[in-house]
C-alpha cells in the first residue's frame, strides 16, 4: 500500500496546487485579504503531500519493493543502501519527483519564514510557485508516474546505472536541483512584482538572498560533479561542455548576473527592468535544461530520459512559463524605468558591464549546446561541438570579466573618478603580475596559459584583499581602528570577498591544470616499473576482488623516489554483471601542488596491462576555489539584513508603481 499512498498524495498535492494557483491570485486582484491568506497554508499542505509521496517512494527503493516498476528497473537487492537511497532520484521520474519535492519547500519556505512580506505580494509570488508546482504535478502524473505497479514482480531488480554508484552522484542531483529549483523563487518574485505594479528596494531585498542561496547550491552541485567526473571516469578531465553541464553552467552564471543586479536595485533604485529580465532569464535556463536532461534531443551521459512525449510536454511547460513571462515584461517593461542617473565611472556602469559579460557569456554557451541540434534540424548534417569551441568563444569573457572585477569594486556610487579608484590597487596589480612571473618560472615548458591564468586570478584575490585593506583604511587610521573596523564590516561584504577570492583561486588552478598536464599510457607487466615525472611507478601485481553487485581487477602500483616509497595506489576496471557495464576508478595521490592520477586499463594477450599516468597540477584547487565561493555565499547569508529583510520599509519610499491593467 506504500506505492499507493505515494500515489494519492501526488494526486492531492496536484489539486492543492490548483487551490493555491488560483484562489490567491484572484484574491490579490479582487483585493480579498482572506483569499490572499490562503496561499500560505496551501503551500505548507503541498510540501507535506510531496513529502509524503517522495518518503513512499524512498521506501520502495530502501525495501527493494520490486512490485514497483521503476524500483524493478533501477535498483537491486545486492547494492549498498546509499544507493539504494540515490536510486531513489537516480532516474527521470524519481528525479522528477524530487525536483517537485524541492519546488514545494521552497514554497513553504516563503509561507513560513516570509512573515514580513506585504500580503499581496507574498499571496502572488506563492500563486506563481503553485502555477510551476502545477505544470509539473502534471507532468508527473500524466506522463511519469513512479509508483506504476508491476503484475508479476521479478525475482530481483535491473540495478543502478553504475556511473551513478557512486558518492558524489549520490549527492550531486540534490544539491544541482536545489539550485535549478531555487531559481523558481527570483523567478516567483518577478512575475509577482510585474502582476502587482512595484518593483522598488525592499523587493530586490527580498530577492537577493533566494537568489544567493540557490547559486551556493548550484556551485555546490557543480563542483561535486566535476569531482566525480575527474576521479570516476578515468579521463583524467574535470569539465567536458557536455550538454547537461552546460544546463547546469548556464544558470550559474545568470544568477551571479541577477544577484550583481539586484545590489543596484536595492542600493540606487536602478536597472528595474533588467533585473526583472535576469530574473526570468535564470529560471528559464532552469527549466531549458530540464528539457535538455529529459527529452532525448540532445545525447548525454548525463540524460535520464529519451521520451519524444515527454520532450513535447516539458516543451509546453516552456512555452507556457517563459513565453508568457516575457510577453507580461514586455507588457510592463514601459513603466519600470528609473530616473537615476550615473557616470560611465562609476560602480552602477562597472556592474552593468559584469552583467553584460556574464550574460554574453552564457548566450555563447547556450548556442554552443544547442548548435548541433539546430544545424541537424537546418541541414540534415551531424554536428559536434567540442571543447576546442567553448575554449575559443567563451574563455576571452572570462579574461574580460577577471580584468574589471577588482576596479569595479573599488568604484563609488553614481560618479567616481577612475584614477583615483586605482590608487589602491596599483600595489595588487603589482604582485599579480609577479605571481604570473613565478608561475611561468616554475610551470614545465613556460606555459603562456598558465602565467595568464595566475596573473588573473591573482589579481582577483590581490584586489578582494585590497578593497577590503581600503574600506577599513588600513595604514591611514591606527592598527586598532582598522581591526575595529574590520571586525564591524557586514557578513555580506565578507561574504563578497570570500567569494571572490575563490573566483581567483579557480582562475589559477583550472590555467595550471589546462596548461601542465602530462600524460603517459603504456603496457606494463606484473613486477615491472616505469618512470614518470620523477618517480618509479611498479606495478606489484593485478587481482580480481569481488564487491556488493560487481567485480573489478584490482592494480597495486607502487610510487617510489630516492628509493623511498611515497605512495601505493590502487585504481580498479569494475565490471557490473547485471547492467554489463563497466566502470573505472582511479588511483590518486593527492597533493597541494599536483595529483599523481593512475588508470588500470585492459590486458594483453602477452600478459601486461595497459597503465595511463597523469600529473595534474593544482588539480584539488578547482574544487577549493568551489568550496570557497559557496563559503562566501554562505556568510553573505547569514548577514542580518538578508534573513529579517531589514530597512524594506524604509526602501519602500519612492517605489515603482506600474500601471494596473
Amino acid at each position: 500500500m506504500t506505492a499507493e499512498l505515494g500515489h494519492l498524495a501526488v494526486i492531492l498535492a496536484l489539486m492543492v496546487a490548483i487551490v493555491q494557483t488560483a484562489v490567491p491570485l484572484i484574491g490579490a486582484q479582487r483585493g480579498w485579504s482572506n483569499w490572499m491568506a490562503v496561499a500560505a497554508p496551501a503551500s505548507i499542505v503541498q510540501a507535506v503531500l510531496i513529502c509524503v509521496a517522495f518518503g513512499a517512494l524512498m521506501w520502495a527503493f530502501v525495501t527493494s519493493d520490486f512490485s514497483v516498476w521503476l524500483v524493478a528497473t533501477n535498483s537491486h537487492s545486492a547494492k549498498p543502501m546509499l544507493y539504494k537511497i540515490s536510486g531513489t532520484w537516480g532516474n527521470h521520474e524519481g528525479s522528477l519527483l524530487l525536483w517537485i519535492l524541492i519546488l514545494a519547500l521552497f514554497g513553504a519556505a516563503v509561507a513560513l519564514w516570509g512573515k514580513g512580506l506585504p500580503l499581496r505580494l507574498k499571496s502572488l509570488v506563492l500563486s506563481v510557485q503553485g502555477s510551476i508546482g502545477v505544470a509539473f504535478l502534471l507532468f508527473l502524473v500524466l506522463t511519469s508516474n513512479p509508483f506504476t505497479r508491476i503484475e508479476t514482480p521479478p525475482f530481483d531488480g535491473n540495478d543502478l546505472n553504475p556511473l551513478l554508484q557512486d558518492p558524489g552522484l549520490a549527492f550531486h542531483p540534490p544539491f544541482l536541483y536545489l539550485g535549478y529549483v531555487g531559481l523558481s523563487m527570483a523567478f516567483s518574485f518577478a512575475i509577482a512584482a510585474l502582476i502587482e505594479g512595484k518593483v522598488d528596494p525592499a523587493w530586490a531585498r527580498w530577492v537577493r538572498p533566494w537568489t544567493l542561496a540557490a547559486w551556493v547550491f548550484l556551485t555546490i552541485g557543480i563542483g561535486l560533479g566535476s569531482w566525480w567526473a575527474y576521479y570516476e571516469l578515468g579521463w583524467g578531465g574535470w569539465w567536458f561542455w557536455d550538454p547537461v553541464e552546460n544546463a547546469s553552467f548556464m544558470p550559474w552564471l545568470i544568477s551571479i548576473a541577477l544577484l550583481h543586479s539586484a545590489i543596484v536595485v536595492e542600493k540606487r533604485n536602478t536597472l528595474k527592468s533588467w533585473t526583472i529580465l535576469l530574473a526570468i532569464l535564470g529560471f528559464s535556463f532552469s527549466l531549458i535544461g530540464t528539457f535538455i536532461v529529459r527529452s532525448g534531443v540532445i545525447t548525454s551521459v548525463h540524460a535520464f530520459a529519451n521520451d519524444p512525449t515527454r520532450g513535447i510536454f516539458i516543451l509546453l511547460i516552456l512555452g507556457v512559463f517563459i513565453g508568457g513571462a516575457l510577453t507580461l515584461y514586455a507588457a510592463r517593461s514601459h513603466a519600470l524605468r528609473s530616473d537615476s542617473v550615473f557616470a560611465l565611472a562609476s560602480r552602477e556602469s562597472g556592474l552593468v558591464l559584469n552583467n553584460l559579460l556574464l550574460v554574453v557569456s552564457t548566450l555563447v554557451v547556450f548556442v554552443g549546446t544547442l548548435w548541433p541540434l539546430i544545424a541537424e534540424m537546418v541541414t540534415g548534417a551531424k554536428v559536434s561541438v567540442g571543447p576546442p569551441f567553448f575554449n575559443v568563444t567563451f574563455t576571452p569573457f572570462m579574461v574580460a570579466l577577471a580584468m574589471v572585477l577588482p576596479i569595479g569594486a573599488m568604484l563609488p556610487w553614481k560618479r567616481a573618478q577612475l584614477g583615483r579608484a586605482m590608487q589602491p590597487l596599483w600595489g595588487a596589480m603589482a604582485l599579480s603580475v609577479a605571481f604570473g612571473a613565478f608561475v611561468w618560472s616554475v610551470m614545465t615548458g613556460g606555459s603562456i596559459v598558465a602565467a595568464i591564468g595566475g596573473v588573473l586570478g591573482a589579481w582577483i584575490i590581490f584586489g578582494t584583499v585590497a578593497d577590503l585593506a581600503h574600506r577599513v583604511k588600513l595604514g591611514k587610521a591606527g592598527g586598532g581602528e582598522s581591526l575595529r573596523r574590520l571586525s564591524r564590516l557586514p557578513r555580506a561584504d565578507w561574504g563578497k570577498a570570500i567569494a571572490h577570492a575563490g573566483l581567483g583561486v579557480l582562475f589559477v588552478a583550472i590555467a595550471a591544470l589546462e596548461s601542465g598536464t602530462v600524460e603517459d599510457i603504456r603496457v606494463v607487466q606484473p613486477g615491472s616499473s616505469y618512470q614518470f615525472e620523477g618517480y618509479d611507478i611498479r606495478l606489484d601485481a593485478v587481482t580480481q576482488v569481488a564487491g556488493p553487485n560487481y567485480t573489478a581487477d584490482r592494480a597495486q602500483l607502487t610510487l617510489t623516489r630516492a628509493g623511498e616509497t611515497r605512495a601505493v595506489l590502487m585504481p580498479e576496471k569494475r565490471f557490473y554483471p547485471v547492467q554489463r557495464f563497466p566502470t573505472t576508478e582511479a588511483g590518486i595521490d593527492r597533493g597541494w601542488t599536483r595529483d599523481l592520477y593512475l588508470v588500470i586499463g585492459d590486458r594483453q594477450p602477452d600478459g601486461g596491462w595497459v597503465v595511463r599516468s597523469f600529473r595534474k597540477p593544482m588539480a584539488n584547487w578547482i574544487w577549493a576555489g568551489c568550496i570557497i565561493m559557496a563559503i562566501g555565499g554562505l556568510f553573505s547569508l547569514s548577514d542580518r539584513r538578508f534573513r529579517l529583510a531589514a530597512g524594506a520599509r524604509k526602501a519602500r519610499r519612492g517605489a515603482t508603481q506600474v500601471p494596473a491593467e
